[in-house]
């Protein structure tokens, strides 16, 4: 896999802990175990773009309020919509 950053292969998928700010902007929330790549030739750790646009999609339509400090990425995703989809994501 090739590193986004510098472009070196051996760019590796791994999980991380990530940190994120909610929608609203009223607090932030740690997610862990969060798909990611990590390179080691530039020591780089990165969400790809496919699972920054998932996050950011599912944190515009859940009820954010009843999130914890910490989720882990797949509990995140478990969380009961508010609608069916991102009305706000115009890239689509």
């Amino acid at each position: 896999m090739k590193c986004d950053w510098c472009q070196a292969e051996g760019a590796q998928e791994t999980s991380t802990t990530v940190y994120w700010e909610l929608p609203d902007g009223t607090r932030a929330i740690e997610i862990t175990e969060t798909p990611g790549v990590s390179c080691p030739a530039c020591g780089m750790e990165y969400q790809t773009d496919s699972v920054i646009n998932e996050l950011e999609d599912h944190l515009m339509i859940i009820d954010t309020k009843k999130l914890n400090k910490s989720t882990s990425y797949k509990e995140l995703l478990k969380q009961p919509k508010l609608l069916k989809k991102n009305y706000f994501n115009f890239q689509e």
